[in-house]
């Protein structure tokens, strides 16, 4: 097996979860290979620098991995997906960041749950993207013009609202006066979509949703539509320009720029482990097992 490492941020957790996946696998046959920057930082604040210096490093990947280990939140998977893109390469993530929807690995059960995946025990969640085009093309958004949680549009550098005057499948549904929309996959729809009161959907729901930020027309809420829908964005508002983010990254259009959002090409694909489930995590995290009558 061969498998990436991938993180961003260095917490109390970090070099912990680290130490413990390399040793863990340096006694398996697996060739570990570890994000260049990620291999940088943890040997900034490690006390054993010859022992990350004895694994090699990647700047990109390609179809030779068989996996990628994500350690952080899920702001770190969002940020591995730029990696790993359509080439079909699973991922898993150790939490060591909040809430984890994705990253479902607790520190205190990496061998475990590593064991298993070697073992071929877990499943595999595909995920579905969404990809966007803008005319005119913007150069910020054109390489990595896809997201795995949401892709909104939202005011910049203003407390006025924005409105936003949106089509599905060439039909004009509603113009949103708001502080921006959310255009949100199954698997987003725990993330920024349900802070705006967006509804939870299962990962493996054909639907995407549209959910309002602040709208001024109190009558606007959020909207399930089918994954093969095309959805159509136009952004006008009291100033120029206004702000579009696919998960974490962030770009600014000029106002009037036709958005075009629909289902991505491929998908990614996560490890779920047998112990656990969506539904698993959802009630953890949610913490809908804290009521008494459960």
């Amino acid at each position: 097996m061969k498998l990436a490492v991938f993180g961003r941020f260095n917490n109390k957790y970090t070099l912990t979860s680290v130490d413990t996946l390399l040793n863990y696998v340096a006694k398996k046959e697996v060739d570990v290979l570890i994000e260049a920057e990620f291999s940088e930082l943890i040997k900034s604040v490690s006390t054993k620098r010859e022992f990350y210096d004895t694994f090699e490093t990647f700047k990109h990947l390609d179809e030779s991995f068989d996996l990628l280990v994500s350690i952080g939140g899920d702001g770190t998977i969002l940020r591995a997906i730029t990696f790993v893109m359509d080439l079909d390469i699973p991922i898993v993530g150790i939490n060591t960041g909040r809430l984890g929807f994705l990253a479902t690995i607790q520190v205190e059960d990496i061998e475990k749950a590593v064991q298993n995946i070697l073992d071929g025990k877990y499943k595999i969640s595909e995920r579905s993207l969404l990809t966007i085009e803008t005319s005119p093309e913007n150069k910020d958004i054109l390489n990595l013009n896809f997201a795995l949680n949401e892709i909104a549009v939202s005011r910049k550098n203003t407390t006025s609202m924005i409105t936003v005057e949106t089509f599905l499948d060439g039909q004009y549904l509603t113009s949103y006066w708001s502080d921006g929309l959310i255009v949100s996959t199954p698997t987003g729809s725990t993330g920024y979509s349900l802070s705006c009161g967006g509804p939870v959907i299962t990962p493996g729901a054909n639907n995407f949703v549209l959910t309002p930020i602040a709208p001024h027309n109190l009558s606007a809420r959020p909207l399930i539509i089918p994954d093969s829908t095309e959805i159509q964005l136009r952004v006008s508002g009291r100033e120029e320009q206004h702000l579009v983010s696919l998960d974490s990254r962030i770009a600014t259009l000029n106002n009037d720029t036709i958005i075009k959002i629909k289902k991505a090409n491929f998908k990614i694909k996560m490890i779920d482990l047998l112990d656990e489930s969506f539904l698993k995590t959802l009630r953890k995290k949610m913490l809908w097992g804290e009521d008494r009558r459960n």
